[in-house]
């Protein structure tokens, strides 16, 4: 008698997932090689044949043919030495906006099977370094976050020729895509408001004056509140961080007491200016109206909860995921930039 020896069983093949999805294999491959071009409801069909059948693509075979990597890098890019109140990574991995970055590519790229790895450019060598990384094939494309207007990495990216995508519209004029909110109308809306509540003895705290989105809400700001007969505008510079927020409005505070409506460009800055607002006896939102920017986790930790202008970050972050899959799988195709736009959140502090 003799023992019956199992057979192994045979991994499942793309012919297995066409024959249960009744498709052809090339259809089956171009789901798998994430093809924008394949009809949404054939790919759930697809989708679920492969569920179905357990099939596993071979990953390093795939790479021998497409020569992707099924990485992107998600790169930010910081002034060198900049003079703020916390280190560069510190900033970064406490700043809510960079969390809901992450989130939103994630939301996108984990389903495509496409692994994140983040890096840091903040000096010449580092930037050396990432272009060496990049130019070696590690990753298949970009997404940059770039926080100052002089920033030489978006035009390296571009010598490159490797798709890419950028958190937020360039300072110069660039062929790469980006996906930001509309900075300018957002700002409208926090001196519309302000305007509204009656509020005439009003002041600013500034993004950092080296970055876009510092410059594009003040000059926003300033330009809506003049709309509405209001010329005389304090302003102090902060550096989109809670301590910055603080020490911008003892400087406000000092150069004009008396006001009564502020908008503050970041909520994070706003968490720390309200406990000054509240410490130099002025109530929020009765003696002084505040709103702030991004509708952040930092706007619901304010005391009182902030009114805040609301920038989708996550979905701003998903659509940069989507143009940049967009690139890797269409080199030559079209890629247009996208402007999302911002909405008033209204809470307690305006």
């Amino acid at each position: 008698m003799t023992a019956e020896v199992p057979q192994p069983v045979r991994p499942a093949t793309l012919e297995d997932v066409a024959a249960v999805a009744g498709v052809s294999r090339a259809t089956v491959s171009r789901v798998i090689n994430g093809a924008t071009t394949v009809d949404p409801a054939l790919r759930t069909v697809v989708e679920e044949a492969v569920a179905t059948t357990g099939y596993v693509p071979n990953r390093a075979a795939r790479s021998l043919v497409t020569r992707r990597t099924d990485s992107v890098a998600l790169v930010v890019s910081e002034r060198e030495r900049r003079p703020m109140s916390e280190p560069f990574v510190g900033r970064m991995f406490s700043d809510p906006y960079f969390g809901r970055v992450v989130s939103g590519l994630l939301e996108v790229l984990r389903p495509a099977g496409i692994q994140m790895v983040v890096m840091l450019a903040d000096d010449e060598a580092s930037r050396s370094q990432l272009l060496s990384y990049l130019r070696h094939g590690h990753v298949d494309g970009v997404v940059l976050i770039t926080t100052h207007a002089d920033d030489p990495l978006p035009g390296l990216l571009q010598d490159t020729r490797m798709p890419a995508v950028l958190a937020g519209r360039p300072h110069r004029p660039s062929p790469l895509a980006y996906v930001e909110v509309d900075q300018h109308a957002g700002a409208r809306l926090a001196a519309d408001h302000l305007a509204a509540l009656g509020r005439r003895r009003i002041g600013t705290i500034s993004g950092p004056q080296d970055m876009p989105a510092g410059q594009v809400r003040l000059t926003g700001f300033l330009e809506a509140v003049a709309a509405h007969g209001i010329d005389d505008v304090a302003c102090a510079e902060g550096d989109f961080t809670h301590l910055g927020g603080a020490a911008a409005m003892r400087r406000l505070l000092a150069d004009r007491p008396d006001l009564d409506g502020v908008f503050i460009a970041s909520d994070l800055m706003a968490l720390g200016a309200l406990p000054v607002l509240l410490r130099a006896g002025r109530d929020v939102p009765s003696d002084v109206a505040v709103v702030g920017f991004d509708d952040s986790s930092a706007a619901a930790a304010c005391d009182p909860p902030l009114t805040t202008v609301r920038q989708p970050v996550e979905e701003m972050a998903a659509e940069m995921a989507r143009l940049l899959l967009k690139q890797i799988g269409e080199p030559r195709g079209p890629s247009p930039s996208v402007l999302f736009p911002p909405t008033l959140v209204r809470r307690q502090s305006a």
